[in-house]
């Protein structure tokens, strides 16, 4: 493949303050996940996971959409990864199919499945690409969940049994890998709100998941460490947020408190630390007695990382519950990032979330870049020594395909550049971050919004799945070869 030659009428210069160069050794990607890109749902032994079940729900995702086909990588792979080539990606972030290795999440390995993965990675690597491999996003093999699910503390020991399957194949050749991404989603929005799969609405099992998928990233780390080699590195990837209280008062900041406590330290503090905050414990023990965590757990999670993934799109504003804003709740309209009505904050019967003054993203969510600079001081303030990688950061506009076969979308260049911007500042005042992956590669299958919600640098026109470069395509590859300098 070629490199498309850039378009000369379109507008890539994006509107972020000024950088200098990154550190040396910095690294540009990309990242996406196996559901969300790959189609091929029911081919070569992949058996059904919770999102082929949840996005096959009547109501449950936008216009009724699946990830059967989504963005049909599995069919298309050498060809994206040459598209990743001329990107100039030094590196690119993507997760195996646990159904598409171990179908029905049992012991038999689907060598067809593996396969698969073992020849994206020998072309990424031909491609001069490093790979990043995320073991779990989001799609728990179905026959899993019918056994419990993340609820079920066995399913932890299964997916150690998972990590040794894919780290043994691949690790001689797949430098890093990362346990889970953003377990946060899969234990609220999966069992509270019940706005992903497995479509739960239940904060108790919430928080029961919460400690599971901890349970089974120290599990997944011990069984990494066994098979891979020692210069491998090992992380987990959690969406962490910038909360802050919608008023002065002390209501409305205990609620921030508390919410920074479930969407942040409820991960960070048994990860690093070996503990549950004790505040948070205590207010959720009317949902609770956390009799799910057994002796020994925190141990097996308090397992050392080499890096910590930070994945972050928007800030949050909260607010303490009031009847008046349960009945904004209950007329609807929000998320979890705020939107125009109040919306029940996941984990607690104390907390809203509230709306937030733009500009947004055409997911609803407030763009803020500061707000990322000052997630990753409090990462270097709070949890000193632990280097950091943004393993996601993008934006969702409504793209379009200009008469002249362009892709104009000068926002999204103005988002990156802005929060890229961010982290360099972040990175002058002492946060370690190693590396940028840019959510996401190309547009996909974006969850209960289906296709309606468009992420990528690369447009897919999903009925012919033609790629095309979006004007933020040519604006990264510049970034990327000048490492950060001069394209601000």
């Amino acid at each position: 493949m070629t490199i498309p030659a850039q378009p000369t009428n379109s507008n890539t210069s994006g509107s972020g303050a000024p950088r200098s160069a990154f550190p040396d050794g910095f690294v540009w990607g990309a990242a996406t996940a196996a559901y969300q890109i790959e189609g091929g749902a029911t081919e070569d032994g992949r058996t059904a996971s919770i999102w082929d079940t949840f996005s096959h729900t009547p109501g449950a995702v936008e216009n009724g959409d699946t990830g059967d086909i989504a963005a049909d990588h599995y069919h298309r792979m050498p060809a994206d990864v040459a598209l990743m080539k001329d990107l100039g990606l030094q590196s690119y972030r993507f997760s195996t199919s646990w159904s598409r290795i171990l179908p029905g999440g049992g012991t038999r390995v689907n060598a067809a499945g593996l396969d698969f993965y073992s020849r994206l990675v020998d072309e990424l690597l031909a491609a001069g690409i490093s790979p990043l491999l995320t073991l779990y996003h989001w799609d728990l093999p179905q026959e899993l969940q019918d056994a419990g699910g993340w609820n079920n503390r066995d399913t932890a020991e299964r997916f150690a049994d998972y990590a040794t399957v894919v780290g043994r194949a691949l690790g001689d050749r797949v430098p890093a890998f990362t346990t889970l991404n953003e377990p946060w989603c899969s234990a609220y929005l999966g069992h509270s709100l019940g706005t992903h799969a497995p479509g739960l609405h239940d904060d108790a099992l919430a928080l029961d998941a919460a400690h599971h998928l901890l349970l089974a990233h120290g599990r997944g780390v011990a069984a990494l460490r066994a098979v891979l080699p020692a210069a491998a590195r090992v992380s987990i990837t959690l969406n962490l947020a910038v909360v802050r209280p919608d008023s002065d008062s002390g209501e409305d900041r205990a609620a921030a408190v508390l919410a920074d406590g479930l969407a942040n330290r409820i991960f960070l503090e048994p990860i690093v630390h070996g503990r549950y905050p004790g505040d948070v414990q205590a207010a959720t023990a009317q949902i609770t007695d956390w009799s799910f965590v057994h002796d020994g757990d925190l141990d097996v999670i308090r397992a050392p990382l080499d890096v910590l993934g930070v994945n972050f799109y928007s800030p949050t504003r909260v607010a303490a519950l009031t009847p008046e804003r349960e009945a904004e709740i209950n007329r609807g309209g929000g998320d979890v990032h705020g939107g125009d009505r109040p919306s029940r904050y996941p984990g607690s019967d104390r907390i809203v979330v509230m709306p937030q003054e733009g500009p947004y993203t055409a997911m609803g969510w407030r763009m803020e870049p500061a707000s990322l600079t000052t997630l990753l001081l409090r990462l270097r303030d709070d949890y000193p020594g632990l280097p950091l990688m943004i393993t996601e950061n993008g934006a969702a506009f409504d793209d379009e395909v200009s008469a002249d076969g362009s892709v104009h979308d000068v926002r999204r260049i103005d988002y990156l550049s802005e929060h890229i911007g961010a982290v360099g500042s972040a990175i002058r005042q002492g946060a370690d971050v190693r590396g940028y992956y840019v959510w996401s590669l190309m547009d996909n299958f974006e969850w209960a919004f289906g296709y309606s919600r468009r992420f990528g640098i690369v447009y897919v026109d999903y009925p012919t799945q033609d790629r095309t470069w979006k004007d933020s395509a040519y604006w990264y590859r510049a970034l990327i070869a000048e490492n950060g300098l001069g394209t601000g």
